[in-house]
């Protein structure tokens, strides 16, 4: 493509990727192109990905298309659908992050002049570890969201900009595929990244001050950072029966780390939206997680004895008493999780596009 037919596409309203205009225009002719920012699933991606991916494919209202910075900037979109903002400025090297701030600039521009409606999925309710340029061009980002997808009805709405609630798919279909193992009774699990902010040190903390007999403690994850690699490696040497796997664990091991545990313990200091939390009531397997809103709701979904809540920070005492409620449960044979099939969140998101492109075509003819 020209250098002038690239800033054509760039700033046409309806221009597509060979500088001709879309036929989707609001109404029911044609079909509408979606843009993720996560880009083709590979074998390390977020299961979440992977079946949102799948989902939307199998909608037949709309076009699913990757992300892909060429596209995004020059590319035929009539919506775009952030996740994780923060990693579309994410790079191992300053000039890579600086060339992605200034691309993310340009795709801002775009959307403003093209009027590219932006929904976005809350994963987290706060933007971590954001410098001062980071979170200038989040929050124009958040100024151009036009609807927000919460994952579950605790999350807070933001005045100005509806939402609708799409609740996160489940894992039993993606699992199926993988061996399981029996339950050791007393083991205690945790599988995910290895963070400050996840309480991985209270945990260690914690299984050192239980008083339960017979515990052993089963960590696997990649460690945030150095420090944290060096934390844990050094706390195990005084608790025998804590094992640690710090590095990124396949889907396979995942599995066979949550199915023998007894139970998941997920210590986190802040906890909202918990892909990890699903993933273990996908497995059978009950959760151990910090008292809240969000929590309690899951716990009501699931049913009684699934989902085991700590107040405060987790202690020993907290462990112990998770476990004797685990142990004393009558649970049914699995957790309720049929409110969070994939078609139907397929359905769904192709709803909530819908909707956007047309509260966009209407303001469109207003104007």
């Amino acid at each position: 493509m020209r250098a002038h037919e690239d800033q054509y596409a760039l700033l046409h309203p309806l221009a597509g990727s060979d500088g001709t205009l879309s036929h989707w225009e609001g109404g029911v002719v044609g079909t509408l192109r979606v843009m993720q920012t996560f880009g083709v699933p590979r074998p390390t991606t977020n299961p979440y990905i992977v079946q949102l991916a799948a989902a939307l494919e199998a909608e037949p209202r709309i076009e699913h298309l990757p992300f892909r910075w060429h596209s995004a900037l020059f590319g035929g979109v009539d919506v775009l659908h952030v996740h994780w903002a923060d990693t579309l400025l994410a790079g191992r090297t300053p000039l890579t992050r600086s060339a992605k701030r200034v691309a993310m600039a340009l795709l801002l521009l775009r959307i403003r002049v093209r009027r590219i409606p932006v929904v976005r999925t809350v994963h987290n309710l706060s933007l971590r570890d954001a410098g001062r340029m980071d979170a200038t061009l989040m929050r124009m980002l958040e100024r151009r969201t036009k609807l927000r997808i919460h994952l579950t009805p605790t999350t807070p709405d933001e005045p100005g900009t509806p939402s609708v609630v799409i609740p996160h798919g489940h894992y039993v279909e993606w699992f199926a595929q993988f061996r399981k193992e029996d339950m050791v009774p007393g083991r205690i699990g945790y599988v995910g990244l290895l963070k400050v902010y996840k309480g991985i040190d209270r945990l260690l903390q914690a299984f050192g001050e239980a008083k339960t007999p017979g515990i052993s403690l089963r960590l696997a994850g990649k460690p945030a950072d150095e420090d944290t690699a060096a934390f844990v490696a050094q706390r195990l040497p005084a608790l025998p029966d804590a094992q640690a796997e710090l590095r990124y664990v396949s889907e396979a091991e995942l599995v066979a780390l949550v199915t023998s545990s007894e139970v998941v313990v997920l210590p986190y200091r802040e906890m909202h939206n918990s892909g990890a939390a699903l993933a273990a009531l996908s497995l059978s397997r009950p959760v151990v997680v910090p008292a809240n809103p969000t929590n309690a709701a899951l716990a009501e979904e699931v049913g009684a004895g699934w989902v085991l809540q700590f107040d405060g920070a987790l202690d020993g005492a907290a462990l112990d008493l998770a476990l004797s409620q685990s142990r004393s449960a009558d649970r049914p044979v699995g957790p309720d999780l049929s409110g969070r099939g994939w078609s139907e969140a397929g359905r769904l998101h192709a709803d909530a596009y819908l909707r956007v492109a047309g509260d966009q075509a209407r303001r469109k003819e207003r104007r």
